[in-house]
């Protein structure tokens, strides 16, 4: 008798269709009926695995409920209604980054702080009229390296041999069934639409960090296996239901799964999106009324040789940039990776880059890269490059030269452990600001916290000027500074968007850290 394995998870929804992600325990039919509206489908499998998605009508808020072969298998017992509502205004969004799932109980509250996910979960039940549009999870949905007991004690269940992290694909799908299983947490992605994108941790610390990097982990035996499984199970988890489903419909990797070639056909897709990145395109973006939402890959499309280092290969640059524009009352651009770090830091990565590619010779070069691996200097600014192109299209979007300007243009991102916003310095038109969100469960500890703080915020904003006149590097071409923050407890960010204006609100399991509210400023008088 089939049962739900996890999920439902509901992902793409819009004016009139919704869709209902789902893993099932045995292959069969699953139906998801949403007042008169029904759908169903039969599951594919990928390496014993059942998924189904499901695209059910929707024309005013409703219940539904998920069957699996005739036997309801949502709501479950205990839980609310999950209610699907049309989306087509981005009102409120949810967002976030850097979620370990290890028990929610002592000694790990302890050690890994409340999971604000799951307590936001909690808080909805309660209060379902505060209900978001939308949760964007902007990378580390599931820690692949860095194991919870239970999954240390799964992975000793079945092999004795390779390393404590996960391997294949049977790992990654009980990695997610351990991050999405907690009823507070599943209720919520039950109810809430959700749009998501990989990190490193997704995959494996510093992943993609350099062409150096690669090359050493090419040499480690079980990496191939990994990196297909990695990205094979992102795909499955957490990719298909950010496609709308006419680009699913479209797909041929999913037409293959659904034809009964799971496990050849993911395979072989994952590992060319691997030696090939710019094979596959995981950005997209999402139009809601007024607000354009542009989610970046900016692990996998990266460029890596030395001298001509892109966070973004060109194929996945010229989709941005046509999509990067105006005639939106907001624009949000979703990166894993912070676009606007503390200045100084900033200033140290980009030093860094231009070290590792022999503006100081090759021994130097060496130096470089070791530093650049063991300090995690892989963010925008160590792709400097790249950096530049996008703050001129942001200045461009912002200033009215890309269409109408914008009320406000939010760059969200996370994976540095700590939240903060960057605003950018310049006057008229739309407003920027980096606003960074992270983690949802897994804070630095105080040590690390104090070390970032001088780092970030001290040495680093000393040094970084310095380094970067040493290395003849031009000047960015913007100028910003942290305007609110750094905090470090876990947390979420609201961000609600109205005509004209946005308000930001970091909150933690307890309560609200922080909140602004952005205005544009009026145009500078003519002179």
């Amino acid at each position: 008798m089939p049962e739900l394995v996890l999920g439902p998870l509901l992902r793409h929804v819009d004016a009139a269709a919704a869709t209902v992600w789902v893993e099932t325990s045995e292959p069969c039919t699953v139906r998801v009926r949403a007042g008169d509206a029904c759908s169903e489908e039969r599951t594919f499998t990928v390496h014993g695995h059942h998924y189904a998605l499901i695209d059910v009508g929707v024309e005013s808020p409703v219940a539904y409920e998920v069957e699996l072969d005739d036997r309801r298998g949502w709501p479950a017992d205990g839980l609310p209604p999950s209610v699907i509502r049309p989306l087509t205004r981005l009102d409120r969004l949810i967002f976030g980054s850097c979620r370990t799932s290890v028990p929610h109980e002592e000694p790990y509250v302890r050690t890994h702080g409340p999971d604000v996910l799951r307590a936001y979960g909690l808080r909805l039940m309660e209060s379902p009229d505060e209900r978001p549009d939308l949760i964007l999870l902007l990378g580390d949905q599931v820690y692949a390296d860095e194991l919870t007991p239970d999954m240390k004690q799964f992975i000793a269940g079945r092999r004795d041999d390779g390393p404590e992290e996960v391997v294949d694909f049977e790992e990654y799908a009980e990695l997610y069934r351990q991050a999405w299983s907690d009823p507070p947490v599943r209720w919520l992605l039950a109810t809430v639409p959700s749009l998501m994108i990989f990190d490193d941790h997704d995959v494996r610390d510093d992943w993609n960090t350099s062409k150096a990097w690669r090359e050493q982990m090419a040499e480690v035996p079980w990496w191939e296996r990994r990196i297909v499984s990695a990205l094979g199970s992102y795909y499955v988890y957490q990719h298909l239901g950010n496609l709308p489903p006419a680009d699913r419909a479209a797909d041929p990797v999913l037409a293959a799964l659904r034809a009964g070639d799971g496990d050849e056909a993911l395979d072989a897709f994952a590992r060319r999106a691997d030696r090939e990145p710019d094979s596959v395109r995981w950005s997209y973006h999402r139009d809601l009324d007024g607000t354009r939402l542009i989610v970046l890959d900016s692990r996998s499309a990266r460029v890596l040789e030395p001298g001509r280092r892109r966070m973004l290969d060109p194929g996945e640059w010229d989709w941005f940039d046509k999509h990067a524009t105006g005639d939106f009352e907001h624009l949000l651009v979703g990166s894993s990776l912070p676009i606007l770090l503390p200045a100084g830091i900033h200033h140290v990565e980009s030093w860094n880059e231009a070290v590792c590619d022999g503006i100081w010779g090759r021994r130097a070069a060496r130096l470089g890269e070791r530093i650049r691996q063991f300090l995690d200097l892989e963010h925008w600014g160590a792709f400097r490059r790249s950096f530049e192109d996008l703050a001129r299209v942001v200045l461009e979007v912002a200033s009215g030269r890309r269409g109408r300007p914008p009320a406000t243009v939010l760059l969200l991102s996370g994976d540095v452990h700590y939240s903060y916003m960057a605003s950018v310095r310049r006057r008229g038109g739309g407003r920027v600001h980096q606003i960074v969100c992270s983690p949802i469960r897994n804070p630095l500890s105080r040590t690390l916290r104090f070390a970032n703080i001088v780092a970030s915020f001290g040495l680093a904003g000393v040094l970084g000027g310095v380094l970067a006149r040493a290395g003849g590097l031009p000047r960015p071409p913007l100028r910003w500074r942290i305007s609110k923050g750094p905090w470090f407890p876990n947390m979420m960010t609201a961000i609600d968007l109205a005509p004209g204006e946005a308000a930001v609100t970091w909150f933690t399991d307890t309560g609200d850290q922080d909140a602004v509210r952005i205005r544009p400023e009026p145009p500078a008088a003519p002179r």
